[in-house]
Order: C-alpha cells, then sequence, then structure tokens
C-alpha cells in the first residue's frame, strides 16, 4: 500500500505522470467531469464534490491495499491534508511529486485562471520535482516495475 500525490499547475503532466506509475490505481478530482461517455464536462458547481469524490475513492483504494497516486492541483499545501490524515490512519507516509511541465492543459482552463493559480502556489519543501515528459517518451523512474517507487 502507498500513496502518491502529484502536484502541479495545469498541463505540468500531473496526469501524464500518474499514468506512467504502472501498478497504481490512478485518481484525480478531474475524473468525477468523465461522463459515461468518455467527454469531459466540468461543472464549477461540484468541484468541492468532485474533490470528495477523489478522496473516498482514495481512501477505499488504499482500504483493499492498492497503490493509489492521486494528481490534482494542489496548489496550496492545505489541499493535501485531507490525503495526509488518510495516509496517517493507515500507517503509511505519503509521497509529494511536484509536476514542472510546461505544456497546453487538456481540459481548456484558460491561461489567466492558470497564470492567478501560479500566484498562489505555495512550495513544499519535501516535494520530488518531476519534469514531465509528453505521454510517448517514458518517465525514468516512474514506468515500468516501479524500482523506483
Amino acid at each position: 500500500m502507498q500513496l502518491v500525490l502529484i502536484r502541479g499547475l495545469p498541463g505540468s503532466g500531473k496526469s501524464t505522470i500518474a499514468r506512467a506509475m504502472a501498478g497504481y490505481r490512478h485518481l484525480e478530482a478531474d475524473m468525477f467531469f468523465t461522463d459515461l461517455d468518455g467527454r469531459y464536462v466540468y461543472d464549477s458547481s461540484k468541484i468541492k464534490a468532485a474533490h470528495e469524490w477523489c478522496q473516498l475513492n482514495t481512501k477505499w483504494a488504499l482500504e483493499r491495499g492498492e497503490r493509489v497516486v492521486v494528481s490534482n492541483t494542489f496548489t496550496r499545501l492545505f489541499e493535501m491534508e485531507p490525503y495526509f490524515e488518510m495516509a496517517k490512519n493507515f500507517g503509511i507516509e505519503p509521497r509529494i511529486v511536484e509536476a514542472t511541465g510546461n505544456w497546453p492543459n487538456v481540459h481548456g482552463v484558460p491561461a489567466e485562471v492558470v497564470e492567478k493559480m501560479r500566484q498562489r502556489w505555495e512550495k513544499s519543501s519535501n516535494a520530488e520535482l518531476c519534469g514531465a515528459r509528453r505521454a510517448s517518451e517514458p518517465t525514468p523512474g516512474y514506468a515500468g516495475d516501479n524500482n523506483g517507487e
């Protein structure tokens, strides 16, 4: 059982890194906004419900002993607190990875919104920095058997 939190701005490569982590259940709040046909349908009035969904599914996966990677923006450190508490309750130490890539974001978040997020970004002293690669490029330490985990 492991918990990895990937934080970063839209377009930084969070999801790319998470998908490259073979053997991990990948969860993110954006999954809440994906309909049955696989279309992303964002509704800002449901953002709290989306994060609650992500936290609940993380808890369920950890209860089953799964390795979990959560990729959300986590621009402010307190946004990770529910996951820190969850990890503490399971007796595990979460790993924090910061995605630092800079590509167009897949959800069409406007540049001015991304800039506001950048301005409120809180640095984490114990995060690994990871310049995410495009999905077609393997990310060292995150693919295959996850020996780096």
